[in-house]
């Protein structure tokens, strides 16, 4: 019998990364708010290199800021919101779609407000979110773990960012695996 590919498994060309809320006044104020960005930008380190599209949604910047930095460049036109939900900001959500681009990897603060709120409306919009378990973050620790609880019981995949990477290569005869695995050794 020959081998079959799970369907749920990432693969880079099913996927697109949403960055979700990084702010000035936001992530100073979440213990592992900067941790959180630095696995962010591995993640989109490695999607560069991969050809896997990001983008990035803020909450309300005239009162929270810009994105911190180093997202604030990468994602000069950070779409704005009211909402909650990330769901709502379609810019990059419905170019991906029509692109195939139907798992979305999740990044953000705050775990139980934003990032609960966009991975649920994701999901049933018959998207595959993916969250991205080091690069999320809440101030209260119990309301992150209660929000992934959450989330996984919907039927979310929570994933570490190295799992992410290496379903992303899918063999080490990938010609990004070297870059891919020093990324993976700075983590």
């Amino acid at each position: 019998m020959p081998h079959q590919l799970s369907s749920r498994r990432l693969f880079a060309d099913r996927s697109a990364v949403l960055v979700i809320d990084f702010q000035q006044k936001l992530v100073p104020a979440i213990p592992s708010g900067e941790d959180a960005v630095q696995f962010t930008e591995s993640l989109l380190e490695a999607a560069d290199l991969l050809g896997i599209p990001s983008a990035a949604t803020v909450q309300y910047p005239k009162g929270l800021g810009g994105l911190v930095a180093p997202l604030d460049r990468r994602f000069p036109d950070a779409e704005e919101k009211l909402d909650f939900s990330s769901a709502v900001c379609r810019r990059a959500l419905d170019a991906w779609i029509a692109a195939g681009r139907d798992q979305i990897l999740i990044c953000g603060i705050e775990t139980h407000v934003c990032v609960l709120q966009t991975v649920l409306d994701l999901a049933e919009e018959g998207l595959h979110p993916f969250v991205v378990a080091e690069a999320v973050a809440a101030r209260g620790g119990w309301e992150h773990e209660l929000a992934i609880e959450q989330m996984r019981s919907s039927g979310v995949t929570i994933s570490s960012l190295e799992s992410v990477l290496f379903q992303w290569l899918g063999t080490a005869d990938h010609p990004q695996f070297k870059a891919i695995s020093r990324i993976v050794k700075n983590l």
